[in-house]
């Protein structure tokens, strides 16, 4: 018997731990290695769970919303994937207006609702339709024809992201944006005005651009696809209702894109400190123009600086550094529109 191998070709006991020299079989590995048991991964929370009454109610709101419903077996596995990892794969990033946004709190949706957010479903628990700033958001999604759905705490923290939702939550409609462009056609009795931003990242000040853009009559907005701020709630509500007015483009290439509006006749001004020329005195006012406006403090960057055919400046008191994006786009705004005035 000395040196046979015993159950199978590699001598190893039936429990995977091998024999010892004394022919005893050595204890197992308690599945670490080879022959170790494959688990099925964690568990899926029950509203992917195939039959479970959480995932038949998911798969009837999906259906509502046109989305494709859940499949369960994304739960399991796929890497160690966690469940917020889930919920967010396919899904655009907060603030990018790719996909629906979902804004959380009573006072939040309030104000979303108040400032005629385009919204698809309010989600509101039982206990808290018994609060007065929910009983007003739920009015005021009724009067808007805003879909009012009743959601469980765990539906409402996985629709939030573990946000604050006090009970309540308003699903935001996409932003339908235009392209570059459409803004180049003259379709008033003055030239086209263009509004481009670069590196401003802040819903708000997307917003309160738009708003002074919509004042003085320009055509429309551009901003990045990327490293930019998007049409959000928040876009939303600082515009006062002007998105619903004036259009938002989108451009994959800032620079190329003010390059193809010289080509197409247009004179591209920067917004910056370092300019030389007073933004009352731009010389083609009254012509085809693109204003361009940089973030706060960091200004246009370098490549889009060199794309413009003349940098010009507000005059401001020695020791102010900058200007917030939209209290800046007012300014040069205004000044052009005055001087179109002065020159029609």
């Amino acid at each position: 018997m000395s040196g046979r191998k015993k159950s199978g070709s590699d001598g190893r006991a039936p429990g995977g731990g091998g024999y010892a020299k004394s022919g005893k079989p050595r204890p197992g590995t308690g599945g670490n290695r080879r022959d170790r048991l494959e688990g099925k991964g964690p568990t899926p929370p029950a509203y992917m769970r195939t039959g479970h009454p959480a995932q038949r109610a998911a798969a009837a709101r999906a259906a509502a919303d046109g989305r494709p419903p859940r499949k369960a077996e994304e739960g399991r596995g796929g890497g160690g994937r966690d469940r917020s990892e889930n919920w967010n794969e396919g899904q655009a990033a907060r603030g990018s207006g790719d996909g629906a946004e979902v804004v959380a709190g009573r006072n939040s949706v309030v104000e979303s609702l108040r400032s005629a957010v385009p919204a698809v479903a309010l989600y509101v628990t039982a206990r808290a339709q018994q609060d007065e700033r929910v009983a007003e958001a739920v009015q005021l999604a009724a009067d808007a024809g805003v879909a009012v759905l009743e959601a469980g705490m765990p539906e409402l923290d996985r629709l939030t992201d573990g946000a604050v939702h006090q009970g309540v939550a308003l699903r935001v409609r996409p932003y339908d944006y235009a392209h570059p462009d459409d803004f180049s056609e003259r379709t008033g009795p003055t030239p086209p005005l263009i509004v481009a931003l670069d590196g401003v990242t802040d819903p708000r000040n997307l917003g309160a651009v738009v708003r002074s853009a919509a004042a003085f009559g320009a055509t429309g907005v551009v901003v990045p696809a990327r490293r930019s701020a998007g049409v959000t709630a928040g876009a939303w509500k600082a515009s006062a209702g002007a998105l619903a007015r004036l259009p938002v483009a989108r451009a994959v290439n800032l620079t190329r894109t003010l390059r193809a509006y010289q080509e197409g006749g247009f004179f591209v001004a920067g917004l910056d400190t370092a300019g030389d020329t007073e933004v009352r005195d731009i010389p083609v006012a009254d012509g085809p123009l693109v204003l361009v406006v940089g973030s706060e403090g960091r200004g246009l960057s370098r490549v889009v600086a060199a794309a413009c055919d003349l940098l010009v400046r507000i005059p401001m008191a020695s020791g102010t550094e900058s200007l917030n994006a939209g209290v800046a786009a007012s300014i040069a705004l205004y000044e052009i529109a005055t001087a179109r005035s002065r020159l029609a």
